[in-house]
Parts: structure tokens; C-alpha cells; sequence
């Protein structure tokens, strides 16, 4: 692994890397997937969805370059072939699968919900087996990215009207009692 010398050993660095090969094949997976979407969806959610996935995979295609220049700073190499994501990741292909546009989105819900698990396994083998403090926080930002896309699709399965008064169906009113 060359000559580093950044406070981590050669074991810890590959332990890193190992960790962060995975994250990128996820991360690519799910691009593959939500791109798929894009081009797929039909419906009177069409639109909005083509847009919110249009900016998924956006960010998604950022972080997984964030990804791979992570590895290369710790001096290793990036998982770059379609047999490496599939072997690596633990989110799963769906080919010539085409769902509902709320299976869609479910399916997706499923696969941030599931990175956000990995990541946070991750951060916590970085800090406390690997002591590599950096790649933690590095991966606290693409844990905090995943969470709010997860959200942003969980509002679209769960959502209900708000009533023209702004309280949400079966909500309890905060009374505010004055003095």
C-alpha cells in the first residue's frame, strides 16, 4: 500500500478501504436503481418523482466519487466494475423489475434504509476498530445525505392532507395556556 504515513497502519487502512469498497457499491447500486426509476415511472406522480430522482442520482453520483477518492487518499483502489458492485453490495439488483411508482419508491425507502444501517456500522468500526476518525465523519455526511433522501421518499408513502387549519389528521393540538 505504499509509503503513508498518516497515523493509520497498513492493516487499519485496508480495513478502511475494505469498508468504503462496500459503501461505493452500494452507493453505485442504488444509482443504477434510481436512474432506472427516472427513466421508468409513470403516473399522475410523474413528474415529481422524475424530478426528486433526477436529483438523487445526482447526489448520489457526487458521493460515490467522494467515495472513491476516499479509498485513493488511503491509498487503495475503488471497486470499478459491475461484477465488483454486485459481489460487494448489500442492496440487491432488481433486473427487468418494473414496480409501481410507489413500489418504486418503496423499493428505494428499503435501499437507503439499508445503507444508513451499513453506514453506521461503518462509522463506528472506522472510530473505535480502525481508530481512523477522519473516514468516520467523512462517513457521518453520506449517512446524514441517505437519511434525508429516505425521508423525502417515506413522506411520499406515508403522507395525508393537511387540513386547510394546517393540523394534520388524527393530531393532537398544542394549546398554549397564558399567564
Amino acid at each position: 500500500m505504499g509509503n503513508i504515513n498518516i497515523g493509520l497502519t497498513d492493516s487499519q487502512r485496508q480495513g478502511v478501504i475494505d469498508l468504503l469498497n462496500h459503501d461505493v457499491a452500494d452507493a453505485y447500486l442504488l444509482l443504477v436503481k434510481t436512474k432506472k426509476y427516472h427513466w421508468d415511472v409513470i403516473g399522475p406522480q410523474f413528474r415529481t418523482l422524475h424530478q426528486l430522482w433526477e436529483e438523487h442520482y445526482q447526489a448520489l453520483t457526487e458521493s460515490i466519487d467522494a467515495i472513491a477518492e476516499r479509498v485513493r487518499t488511503l491509498g487503495g483502489y475503488p471497486v470499478g466494475s459491475m461484477k465488483g458492485f454486485l459481489e460487494l453490495a448489500s442492496i440487491k439488483e432488481h433486473a427487468g423489475d418494473v414496480p409501481s411508482a410507489t413500489g418504486m419508491v418503496s423499493q428505494l425507502v428499503h435501499d437507503h434504509e439499508q445503507i444508513i444501517r451499513n453506514l453506521r456500522e461503518h462509522i463506528d468500526q472506522c472510530s473505535e476498530k480502525f481508530h481512523d476518525v477522519g473516514t468516520a465523519d467523512f462517513l457521518t455526511g453520506l449517512m446524514e445525505q441517505h437519511e434525508q433522501m429516505a425521508w423525502m421518499l417515506r413522506s411520499f408513502l406515508e403522507g395525508t392532507a393537511v387540513k386547510s387549519s394546517g393540523d394534520q389528521p388524527g393530531m393532537n393540538k398544542q394549546v398554549t395556556v397564558g399567564v
